[in-house]
């Protein structure tokens, strides 16, 4: 498929059935994101994926322990993908995702914001291009941000200097695939 392509038909899943997905494709997946754009080619974005779905879903749980609704810009996501945003009771950030990867940056490396959601953009296309339904998840910092949290970052050798930026999330869609949607008009400008 087209790059161009695959870029229109991607959509964010947030309905997940109870099944892993194969470590071959993950690794790929990873793969992707390695080969992300990054500030000066340093190549700092560190992944941890968890190819376990129970540890996937105790990470989902604090993801969203600290949500704070009073932060958000807009109300509405989805009705055939519905967030957390449009469900209060949505208690996982990972909406049941059988595999999350973990994208890490440095704490106080200027670019180390958009070097992780370059990677996670690389890994949703390659998701995509691969029929793995995906969703890329911020709260990265505050999901980490307790106990639990930081004992997982010192079982994975995570250094202190190192903070997660962002997840994305994988697995096989649980009902229709969305379809694409119109895109808004007056987004862009062409100046010659």
């Amino acid at each position: 498929m087209d790059v161009l392509d695959l870029m229109k038909e991607r959509r964010s899943i947030r309905k997940y059935q109870d099944r892993q997905i194969d470590r071959e494709d993950l690794e790929k997946i990873i793969e992707a994101g390695l080969y992300a754009p990054n500030a000066g080619g340093g190549q700092r974005a560190r992944i941890v994926a968890v190819h376990n779905k129970e540890l996937a879903e105790k990470i989902g749980r604090l993801n969203l322990a600290r949500f704070d609704r009073s932060k958000l810009a807009g109300g509405y996501v989805s009705s055939e993908q519905p967030s957390c945003i449009d469900d209060s009771t949505i208690k996982n950030g990972f909406y049941g995702a059988s595999t999350v990867c973990v994208i890490f940056g440095g704490k106080n490396f200027l670019y180390s914001i958009p070097d992780a959601f370059c990677c996670a953009q690389n890994m949703v296309l390659e998701a995509a291009n691969l029929g793995v339904a995906s969703c890329i998840i911020a709260r990265g910092e505050e999901t980490f941000d307790n106990e639990i949290g930081r004992a997982l970052l010192k079982e994975w050798g995570i250094p202190d200097t190192d903070t997660a930026r962002c997840f994305v999330i994988l697995g096989y869609c649980d009902g229709d695939y969305p379809k694409v949607k119109p895109r808004k008009e007056n987004r862009f400008l062409i100046i010659d």
